[in-house]
């Protein structure tokens, strides 16, 4: 199928984008990316009027260290975002998270914030946003305001964006030195959402747990924060018990749901299987 037809719009100042969706309101469409709205729009599932192309906009593009908070801008490619030595250097998971979604031709084009504005629980960045504690910084209106991760994903496609409003970017904190990392990920092949993963950052002191994030892709409505798992975690030494039991944890709130992937049971187990794997990879990353 072909999409329904739409005027195409490509303002170059965060002020024009924010003007023309007041204009158009509900008949408007951000383009950030494009490889969530285009397939639901051929399938007619989206038929925006207008569609607001944002890749023109140079501020909304960059990656830079301020004061010890790393700051995104929410058109950055997850090409930049792979090759970048600054997150290399300082936040390594969001390279290793980048690195396993789709194929090199979608991490060419799709952004980050793109990713998550959409507010799928299939995409990646939204369980690394959790994991990661990062804030995004979005622009209306009625001006600008900061969203923690935590509070911006409600439900399935449903997220704290206002009408009006454009995610603009993404703020995290550097983590200490010598903490640990890794996002485990089960996917069917190259290029597929995830059956289940999990992101983690770990820190390690005299041979245990000082600190632990831990958050879940794909089984739930949202993006997961396995805070029972963290809490029982913290003061433990990382053995096969205490592995079993965190796994355990990270399962009990999953909601997953049955598709082409797999049953609700194997989705879950999944979850648990690759909470596990990530919390001994990040130990093998962790500074002593």
């Amino acid at each position: 199928m072909i999409p329904s037809p739409f005027e195409y719009h490509a303002p170059t100042s965060l002020p024009d984008a924010i003007a023309l969706l007041g204009r158009y309101g509900d008949e408007a469409r951000l383009l950030a990316g494009g490889h969530s709205l285009l397939p639901m729009m051929k399938l007619r599932f989206a038929q925006p009027a207008h569609l607001i192309d944002l890749g023109r906009i140079p501020d909304l593009r960059g990656i830079a260290d301020v004061g010890g908070e790393i700051h995104i801008g929410a058109m950055t490619t997850e090409n930049e975002l792979v090759w970048s030595k600054l997150l290399a250097e300082k936040l390594p998971l969001l390279v290793e998270g980048a690195r396993a979604i789709a194929d090199p031709q979608v991490r060419y084009r799709g952004t980050i914030g793109g990713d998550i504005s959409h507010g799928d629980p299939g995409n990646d960045h939204p369980a690394l946003m959790l994991a990661l504690d990062a804030s995004f910084v979005l622009r209306g209106p009625k001006g600008e305001r900061t969203v923690k991760a935590a509070d911006f994903f409600f439900g399935l496609y449903a997220t704290a964006l206002e009408p009006g409003e454009v995610l603009t970017r993404i703020q995290v904190r550097v983590p200490p030195a010598g903490t640990g990392y890794a996002y485990e990920k089960l996917k069917r092949k190259i290029g597929d959402f995830a059956t289940a993963a999990a992101a983690v950052l770990l820190r390690i002191d005299g041979g245990k747990v000082a600190s632990a994030s831990i958050a879940l892709t794909n089984v739930g409505a949202t993006p997961l924060k396995a805070t029972a798992a963290e809490e029982f975690l913290v003061g433990q030494a990382l053995d096969k018990a205490s592995l079993a039991e965190a796994a355990r944890l990270a399962m009990d709130i999953c909601d997953p749901v049955a598709d082409q992937r797999g049953d609700a049971d194997y989705k879950r187990a999944m979850a648990g299987e690759m909470t596990r794997r990530a919390l001994l990879k990040a130990q093998s990353r962790a500074a002593a």
